[in-house]
């Protein structure tokens, strides 16, 4: 099986979703966030002071290189890495995306839990959600194969769906590749 790309805004509950989906179906699981700290050896609020958002960008654009060359895993991504083309690129083309959408009201409680998230520590917190919203799920949905709604639902169940959606993702795909195999060339 492919590995699984998640990709969303930040309080989807691509982490925490994607550990859970890791051990469903006993795959490493991998977080580039967490992956870029381990790499600088700094948090990611820290690599924003010290290179902004453009420095942290390209860190995180050679870590998804990096991790979505891995075969068989569970990813989560920040959720701006969608921003770059080459991201959305390498995601698309080597493994299942799977975009976790979430509203606005679920997402603002669940972020406002830490104080680790740089673009939204100034202003109003939930004016940035949906200004992000606003420019980025259009992206997201251009990017991904599968799409889940994590609102108000528990953890198990987005695991099941997202299960039995990439699922039928693959037979939908393979379906379309035996038509295609069998096509004569004219």
């Amino acid at each position: 099986m492919a590995s699984i790309f998640l990709i969303g805004p930040m309080g989807a509950g691509k982490t925490t979703v994607g550990k859970q989906l890791a051990r469903r179906l006993n795959r490493a699981f991998h977080d580039s966030d967490r992956e870029i700290e381990a790499a600088c050896g700094v948090d990611i609020p820290t690599i924003f002071d010290f290179e902004g958002e453009p420095g942290f960008r390209r860190r995180e654009a050679r870590m998804i290189d990096i991790l979505t060359r891995k075969q068989n895993i569970i990813l989560a991504t920040g959720g701006g890495a969608v921003l770059r083309e080459e991201n959305r690129h390498r995601l698309k083309n080597r493994g299942i995306v799977v975009f976790l959408d979430v509203n606005i009201d679920v997402q603002v409680e669940r972020t406002s839990r830490t104080n680790t998230r740089p673009l939204l520590q100034q202003g109003d917190a939930r004016a940035t959600l949906l200004e992000m919203s606003r420019q980025r799920d259009p992206i997201y949905r251009s990017v991904a194969h599968v799409n889940v709604s994590t609102s108000r639902q528990r953890h198990r169940r987005v695991v099941d769906r997202i299960c039995r959606m990439v699922e039928q993702y693959q037979r939908d795909k393979n379906s379309q590749s035996s038509v295609h195999a069998g096509t004569p060339k004219a």
